[in-house]
């Protein structure tokens, strides 16, 4: 079943059975060494507060949010 299929299926659940799906599978994020380094509050906060500076300088380009997962699913 491709990522378009699952999708499609996932979004005629209801509302609450959804954010069960999503937090399972941001979990499964979580605990896999696929989603990188775990990183502890300070670090999350000083990550944020360099990307915020960079696109406020203009130093990087955001993207819209439909591009960025389009992207990922390539």
């Amino acid at each position: 079943m491709s990522i378009e299929q699952i999708a499609s299926e996932a979004l005629r659940l209801p509302a609450r059975e959804r954010a069960l799906l999503a937090e399972s599978l941001w979990e499964s994020l979580e605990d896999s060494s696929a989603a990188g380094a775990p990183m502890d509050d300070d670090a999350a906060t000083a990550l944020a507060i360099e990307r915020d500076r960079q696109l406020a300088s203009g130093e990087v380009q955001g993207i819209p949010h439909r591009e960025m997962m389009d992207r990922l699913r390539r």
